[in-house]
């Protein structure tokens, strides 16, 4: 199945490539870019919060800021397969760049690759492609795992910890993994201060999965729930880590990432100690300009970030990076910064835009919250 796919997809890509090169002239995307070209956005899984909320209106505005610009999608719904297939999709719609958030980092490579042989740039976005030619758009994501051991290590600097990782395909889980390390986490264990009692990935980051886990890392202990404090890599799974927790009357600190409304709430609430925001609106607006900018042909090193950046999500170099993937490959990338928050900080989603008052602040104490008065 997989290679009736690929087969469909060189094909696909070997017309668009003999439709920009059969003038003789200037090629089709960068004529195209004068006015704004078509950008296609290969979704994983489109239903999560974030894509939905801030992430795609922030593309589209970009893409659709400069004249002629399009913005077209497609979503794969957490299926490997048939994002291959909404890559030709994309192709045959007229896509001259490809925004892709990848299911499997590895899997896709092949369709990337067909669609670079079309002359077609691709962007890995928030989730990295291991190809050579792909523009990588993130947050430092070593940095959140990072942050999240610093604020959780500071409040639970002797105990048992759980570990509750994002999925094992995509490469995020484990820059994650690395920044907790650097944060300080690894130093603590070597010294005997704090335990690693579970440690697992989740398969698609799913909520229920872990659950699951939080549930069995609590039964693995004698005595039983003998847990202090929990890293879990982002707020979805953080979701499933407070249910087990709660099952049992534990209430301890657990981290998370991306800003979700119901994350956000539970800062506020203290049943979970921080959200790492990585601010989607900003990275979006990455994505469309860069994905414009090289349908206009330029280069890769030459690519430039939006200059209106929100000062605290902005990368700190301006211009494209060198950034050496896991396996080795070199790619251009921009990296934008992100933001912990906490309960001293909730006040900042609120004046972003990001969340209202109303829901970070649902069923919160008066006066116990700055943020929610």
């Amino acid at each position: 199945m997989i290679i009736r796919k690929l087969a469909a997809l060189t094909a696909a890509a070997a017309m668009v490539f003999a439709a920009c090169s059969s003038t003789g002239g200037t090629p089709a995307a960068s004529t195209a870019a004068a006015k704004g070209c078509t950008v296609g956005v290969s979704w994983n899984n489109y239903d999560q919060e974030r894509w939905k909320k801030a992430d795609e209106p922030a593309i589209k505005k970009a893409v659709e800021a400069v004249s002629g610009g399009k913005y077209i999608k497609t979503d794969a719904r957490d299926n490997a397969e048939q994002q291959i297939t909404d890559i030709t999709t994309l192709i045959n719609q007229g896509a001259k760049a490809l925004i892709v958030l990848a299911k499997d980092g590895v899997g896709i490579k092949p369709a990337i690759k067909a669609a670079e042989d079309a002359g077609i740039p691709v962007i890995a976005y928030d989730r990295l492609i291991e190809d050579p030619k792909v523009f990588y758009i993130t947050f430092d994501n070593k940095k959140v795992g990072t942050i999240m051991a610093q604020v959780i290590t500071k409040l639970v600097p002797t105990g048992n910890y759980a570990i509750i990782k994002g999925d094992p395909g995509d490469a995020n889980a484990k820059f994650l993994r690395d920044g907790m390390d650097e944060g300080g986490l690894k130093a603590l264990v070597d010294s005997g201060k704090v335990k690693i009692v579970f440690e697992q990935n989740t398969p698609n980051w799913d909520t229920t999965g872990a659950t699951n886990e939080m549930q069995a890392a609590l039964n693995g202990t004698t005595p039983v729930n003998n847990i202090q404090a929990v890293l879990s890599e982002n707020d979805g799974m953080a979701t499933g880590v407070v249910a087990a927790l709660d099952a049992v009357g534990l209430k301890i600190p657990v981290s998370g990432q991306d800003g979700d409304a119901a994350a956000l709430n539970r800062v506020a609430l203290g049943t979970q100690s921080v959200s790492v925001w990585k601010n989607a609106f900003a990275l979006g607006e990455t994505a469309g300009a860069v994905a414009e900018q090289l349908c206009g042909g330029t280069k890769p090193a030459d690519i430039k970030a939006p200059a209106d950046l929100p000062a605290a999500a902005a990368p700190a170099a301006a211009g494209a990076q060198d950034f050496t993937t896991p396996g080795g490959n070199t790619v251009k990338s921009i990296t934008l910064t992100p933001t912990p928050i906490t309960k001293d900080n909730l006040k900042d989603v609120i004046d972003a835009g990001w969340v209202t008052k109303d829901v970070v602040c649902s069923k919160v104490p008066a006066g116990t919250v700055a943020a929610c008065g």
